[in-house]
């Protein structure tokens, strides 16, 4: 059934009119792969920089500091297009929308292919911060429109971990690339263009779900909305995306430095797998989530988290890279649970016309947990040491942990 036929009001009070009829089964999953590849390549491109961090900091001169304010620009960015364009492919459709944000990332990734100083790095993130933030909505949006209803946790796992694995590939495969392959500050960038380019072909060509409407220009105005029936859930919502995203946030700006500095290697590739391991393991993790209740993940997924994040912090201390992997590795998986609970929580009951807003929301605050604590860590990192900081993430940890135990509730049981 149609939004049109199912008379279900959009963000802005009118019809949010969907495609004329029920999508193929063909053109739906022609859709659904398309956007979960698209979704999954741009955001391999966002993870792609972190193995020549240290590279830029060698030989180019950056700083733990500049870096920091590179991940702050992406964060900005994507939080600046949540705010303004996050209800875009409600009046664009989803495709149109979606092939924007491909192609800002895509030209991000070629601004990348010459680095040599911190503006041009910030230049470059901030471009493809806002072509996330627009992924965030529309391409999410797209893959709970044309997912499969069974299983019924797919939805939610492809629109919440799809980052989280792209991220882990375009860190393992840059690792890999600058580590042993020609041109290593240009050719992962190169690989990814072809690869972007590929996925806006495949939407291109994939079916509409949501058919073009007047008033994109209003659409334009900052709003943030959740439906009534789920926002009791925002407050634990926002400790379970404050502390894992600011630590994905970590994994970014500053664990390259660390491993090299506390753990002693200079590896790209093991700068590439760490990070993966972090993201990949979230991927995995996720689907666990499907076998309790949103609140219940929530708890299990939070209180894994807080101890593989005193793991990470006595590894750093302790200098021994093995203990760092594995807490790294359980971090990523119990995020995965978090996340994806949460997430599961938010879409209760949503419709066709709802989601969009409701991924606008989950990247707002996703994305501002990524920022804000950056942002501070990067200021302090000319003069406090790296381990005082990352037990900073892990004070973080420990509150949203005992805040998410206390506070859990169920969507659609607001008391």
């Amino acid at each position: 059934m149609t939004t049109k036929q199912a008379g279900i009001a959009g963000p802005l009070g009118t019809p949010a009119p969907a495609s004329d009829g029920p999508l193929p089964t063909a053109g739906r999953r022609l859709a659904f792969g398309s956007a979960v590849a698209a979704l999954a390549v741009s955001f391999a491109a966002n993870a792609a920089p972190v193995p020549l961090y240290n590279v830029y900091r060698s030989q180019d001169g950056l700083t733990n500091a500049g870096v920091s304010l590179a991940v702050v620009a992406y964060s900005f960015g994507t939080i600046a297009a949540l705010l303004l364009l996050g209800r875009l492919s409600n009046h664009w459709g989803r495709r149109r929308t979606a092939i924007t944000s491909v192609v800002l990332v895509t030209a991000g990734c070629l601004m990348l292919l010459q680095v040599h100083s911190t503006s041009t790095l910030v230049a470059a993130r901030l471009l493809m911060g806002v072509g996330s933030g627009i992924a965030s909505t529309s391409l999410t949006a797209y893959i709970v429109d044309t997912a499969p209803a069974r299983p019924a946790w797919l939805a939610s796992v492809a629109s919440s971990q799809g980052p989280m694995f792209g991220l882990a590939v375009g860190a393992v495969g840059s690792g890999a690339l600058v580590g042993f392959a020609p041109l290593p500050r240009q050719l992962v960038y190169a690989v990814l263009v072809v690869l972007l380019v590929v996925t806006a072909v495949l939407i291109a060509v994939s079916p509409e779900t949501v058919t073009p409407r007047t008033g994109a220009w209003r659409s334009l105005r900052p709003q943030a909305a959740l439906p009534s029936r789920v926002r009791h859930l925002v407050p634990v919502a926002a400790a379970v995306f404050l502390a894992t995203w600011a630590t994905g946030s970590f994994y970014q700006a500053l664990v390259p430095a660390l491993v090299e500095d506390q753990l002693h290697t200079t590896s790209p590739l093991t700068l590439g797998l760490v990070f993966a391991a972090y993201m990949a393991s979230s991927a995995l993790g996720a689907p666990l989530a499907g076998r309790f209740t949103p609140a219940n993940a929530q708890r299990i997924g939070m209180l894994a988290f807080l101890v593989a994040m005193a793991g990470i912090i006595i590894a750093v201390t302790s200098g021994r890279l093995l203990l760092f992997i594995a807490g790294t590795v359980l971090a990523g998986a119990s995020q995965g649970v978090a996340i994806s609970a949460t997430v599961r929580g938010l879409l209760f009951g949503s419709t066709l016309a709802d989601r969009a807003p409701i991924f606008t929301v989950i990247y707002l605050l996703s994305y501002s947990g990524a920022a804000f604590p950056s942002l501070i860590a990067g200021a302090l990192s000319g003069s406090v040491p790296l381990p005082t900081i990352a037990l900073g993430y892990g004070a973080l940890t420990l509150a949203a942990t005992a805040f998410t135990l206390l506070a859990a509730r169920e969507p659609g049981i607001p008391e």
